[in-house]
C-alpha cells in the first residue's frame, strides 16, 4: 500500500470519527425545510456562533454529499499545526482563506469560485467571524454577494445552526452534551439588478426566519 493511499484511508477514518463524535455529543438533527438532501451543487451559508459550526453542518449531510462539500475556513487557524493542517486539508478538504489582506496571494472569492468550478459545494459563514455578541447575526460581509454574482446558477441555501454555541462555549475545550439542530431553508439566488445591500439583507432575513422556526415549537420538515 502506497503512502498516499494510506494517508487517504487515515483521513477517511478520521472523518468517520469526527462525524460519530459530533452526532454523539449533540444528537444533531438535520431539518430540511425548503430543500431536499440531494447531491446537487450548493453553497450552504450559515450563522457562525461556535468554532464547531462547519463540523456540525458537514456531519449532518449524507455521506455522498459530505465528500463533495468543502468548508470555507481561515488559513491562519487551520495551518497552525501539523494536526490542524491534516484535518483542514486532508479530512475536510477546506478552502483555506487568508484573513489578513496583506498576506493574501489569491482573492478569497476567486478561490471559492475555483472550488465551485471543480464541482464542489461550499459551506460559508457570511458574518466572516464567530458571533460572540448578544445579536442574532453580525452584519454580512460581501463575499456571499460576489460569489452569487460570479456563479448565479448555483443554489444558495440558508442554514441555521441551533444550540452549538452552548455545547462549545468560547474558551472551553470539553463539549457539554446538548441536542442541536441544523435547519436548511429554501435556496435563493441573486436577482437581476439586485444590489449588494438588498441581496445581503434578503440573505440575513432568510437565516433569521430559520432561526425563528428552530426556536419555536413547530419546526417541521424532513429530518435526517
Amino acid at each position: 500500500m502506497g503512502l498516499r493511499q494510506s494517508a487517504g484511508m487515515f483521513a477517511s477514518f478520521t472523518s468517520s470519527l469526527i462525524v460519530a463524535f459530533a452526532r454523539l455529543v449533540t444528537a444533531v438533527r438535520g431539518i430540511w425545510l425548503g430543500i431536499e438532501p440531494r447531491a446537487t451543487q450548493r453553497v450552504y451559508f450559515a450563522n457562525h456562533a461556535s468554532n464547531g459550526d462547519f463540523v456540525l453542518l458537514w456531519s449532518v449531510l449524507p455521506k455522498t454529499m459530505r465528500s463533495r462539500t468543502r468548508p470555507v475556513a481561515a488559513a491562519d487557524y487551520w495551518l497552525k499545526s501539523r494536526l490542524k493542517t491534516f484535518i483542514g486539508r486532508s479530512v475536510f478538504n477546506a478552502v483555506l482563506i487568508e484573513r489578513d489582506p496583506a498576506k493574501r496571494t489569491k482573492d478569497p472569492v476567486e478561490a471559492m469560485v475555483e472550488a465551485l468550478d471543480a464541482g464542489d459545494s461550499l459551506i460559508l459563514f457570511p458574518e466572516g467571524t464567530r458571533n460572540t455578541t448578544g445579536q442574532m447575526l453580525l452584519p454580512f460581509k460581501s463575499g456571499l454577494f460576489h460569489l452569487a454574482g460570479a456563479r448565479p446558477s448555483v443554489d444558495l441555501v440558508p442554514v441555521w445552526i441551533e444550540n452549538l454555541n452552548r455545547v462549545m462555549p468560547k474558551g472551553k475545550f470539553i463539549p457539554i452534551p446538548l441536542i442541536c439542530t441544523v435547519s436548511f431553508g429554501a435556496p435563493m439566488h441573486l436577482s437581476p439588478g439586485e444590489d449588494k445591500a438588498a441581496f445581503l439583507k434578503r440573505a440575513e432575513t432568510a437565516l433569521l426566519a430559520l432561526a425563528a422556526g428552530a426556536k419555536g415549537t413547530g419546526a417541521k420538515g424532513r429530518a435526517s
